[in-house]
């Protein structure tokens, strides 16, 4: 059996990164949250929270794409997202909480027209 990268990881390095924490504690951070940079790297600072906040300079990144970027699991990458919120480094946007242009808003009698045509398929 082939393992994954991630399989391979060392358990004390994801535990360093997260400074033992295993739970993010906040329910916020979605996968498709996109996330970012108020601020710019500095020198000294946790090498991941660097290179988030270089990946969120200027533009919006999801945190399944942060997840991805950096290899490291979800989880852990919430860990660091919530840190770096916390010190006022990051912004989080939740996809879900942008208003849908009126243009875009469909009416309850084209909901119901749609709905009888799905059901006659």
């Amino acid at each position: 059996m082939n393992r994954r990268p991630l399989d391979r990881e060392d358990p004390d390095r994801l535990y360093t990164v997260t400074r033992g924490r295993s739970e993010a504690g906040d329910d916020t951070l979605d996968l498709v949250a996109l996330i970012v940079a108020e601020d710019e790297a500095e020198p000294g600072m946790q090498s991941e929270h660097a290179t988030i906040l270089r990946l969120c300079r200027h533009n919006p990144v999801a945190v399944v794409e942060l997840s991805a970027r950096l290899r490291l699991p979800v989880s852990v990458m919430k860990i660091l997202l919530l840190d770096l919120r916390d010190m006022g480094r990051i912004t989080v946007r939740h996809p879900s909480s942008a208003a849908a242009p009126a243009a875009y808003t469909a009416d309850l009698e084209t909901l119901k027209q749609v709905l009888v045509g799905l059901e006659s398929i």
